[in-house]
């Protein structure tokens, strides 16, 4: 083959080679166009992410990534991980089926501008460039679906799988201060302006709970004294501050708990006006120290036993770490129980009832008639003589 011919197919092959690249570039730009369902976001590097928004104008929530996590802004309080991860799976899990339209004309009546969208959720780089986004228009009228697009671009698609965007900066974080199982409390102490009282779990094993030195014309309401007992259950914030942006406060409550592994969680509480607010701090008392030496076996018992105090120390040490700098409002029907003065656990016994015996009505006794007849006679009355029987014949 001649030199000529070489150089022919050489210029062949590149050409070859650029159409591909630019037919390549042409079809993945192209790709959301296209009427078959695709992810409206693709490619999303998620490391990326140093902060994102939700919703807009006042409402908007703002999440940063601060060190190994991400908090909320206005806050400053740590983010719920899972939360976090939720919000990018539904940005990402979003599949569009038809493209509606290119015209940024459009945006305004199908609702996908910002001021108008239903949802907005922006992803920022450290640098804050927008690195993705997803705004959500209202349904369309005429067939299922929502109308959607990426923050972006100006194509709007429609999308039969729209999610729900949390708006609040409360759906961003754990409000859960503690959710602590009734079975592992030993104790409860409650401390008033009033005084002080102790509730213990019941000797037997059972559900009720026991208060000494109740007086003896008083006794312990039992529902009352299971939802003191078990306040820490389930227990939850309404808002949250740091102690500089909440004062004027005076703790003179104070909820104790001692659980069976030896933790004791504490909370100082306080009113202001209708309002309850609290700090949470726990503590492992037990002496007892896990020694580990390498030329000793230790049983499975004993390993469970060690493993048992480590996983409790660790576990009060998370704790007041989480909630050492600060102040939680907490819902009134759960402030109740924290608060709750001994007075208020008390009743009076009910007095038995006294039975009234009816004395019954005498009558006066009525001689008994006699069917025989006197032995004697009666006084100024004759004597009848009776005849003597005849012999042989009958009386």
């Amino acid at each position: 083959m001649s030199n000529q011919k070489l150089g022919i197919l050489a210029v062949v092959a590149a050409a070859m080679v650029f159409l591909a690249v630019i037919t390549a570039r042409t079809s993945v730009g192209n790709r959301g166009k296209s009427s078959g369902p695709a992810y409206l976001i693709q490619g999303l590097d998620t490391s990326m992410i140093d902060s994102l928004t939700v919703g807009q104008g006042k409402e908007q929530v703002k999440i940063r990534r601060q060190g190994g996590q991400f908090v909320v802004s206005d806050i400053n309080y740590p983010a719920d991980a899972k939360q976090i991860n939720d919000l990018i799976t539904k940005s990402l899990d979003i599949k569009t089926v038809d493209l509606c339209t290119s015209d940024p004309a459009n945006h305004e009546e199908l609702e996908v501008t910002e001021d108008k969208a239903k949802g907005v959720v922006k992803f920022f780089k450290a640098d804050g460039s927008l690195l993705a986004g997803v705004i959500i228009g209202k349904a369309r009228q005429s067939g299922e679906g929502t109308y959607v697009r990426e923050a972006s671009s100006n194509d709007v698609y429609v999308t039969m799988d729209s999610p729900w965007l949390r708006t609040r900066r409360l759906d961003y974080v754990n409000q859960e201060i503690a959710s602590i199982k009734r079975e592992d409390v030993n104790a409860v102490t409650v401390t008033t302006p009033e005084g002080s009282y102790v509730l213990k779990a019941e000797k037997s094993g059972g559900d009720n709970v026991e208060m000494d030195g109740v007086p003896a014309d008083k006794r312990l309401k039992t529902s009352d004294a299971k939802s003191v007992f078990t306040a820490l259950q389930g227990l939850r914030f309404d808002d949250v501050n740091t102690p500089a942006q909440i004062e004027g406060l005076t703790f003179d409550h104070k909820y104790v708990a001692r659980m069976d592994n030896s933790t004791e969680y504490t909370l100082e509480l306080a009113k202001k006006g209708a309002k309850t607010y609290l700090k949470a701090r726990a503590v492992y008392t037990s002496p007892a120290k896990v020694a580990i030496d390498p030329s000793k076996q230790d049983s499975p018992e004993e390993l469970k036993k060690k493993e048992a105090i480590l996983l409790a120390q660790e576990g009060a040490q998370r704790f007041t770490l989480r909630h050492k700098n600060w102040i939680y409002e907490i819902p009134e029907w759960k402030a109740k129980y924290l608060l709750m003065p001994q007075a208020d656990l008390l009743e009076a016994k009910e007095k038995p009832v006294e039975s009234k015996t009816e004395t019954p009505q005498t009558t006066p006794a009525v001689p008994a008639l006699s069917l025989t007849a006197p032995a004697t006679a009666e006084a100024n009355q004759p004597a009848v003589a009776v005849p003597a029987a005849e012999p042989n014949k009958p009386q």
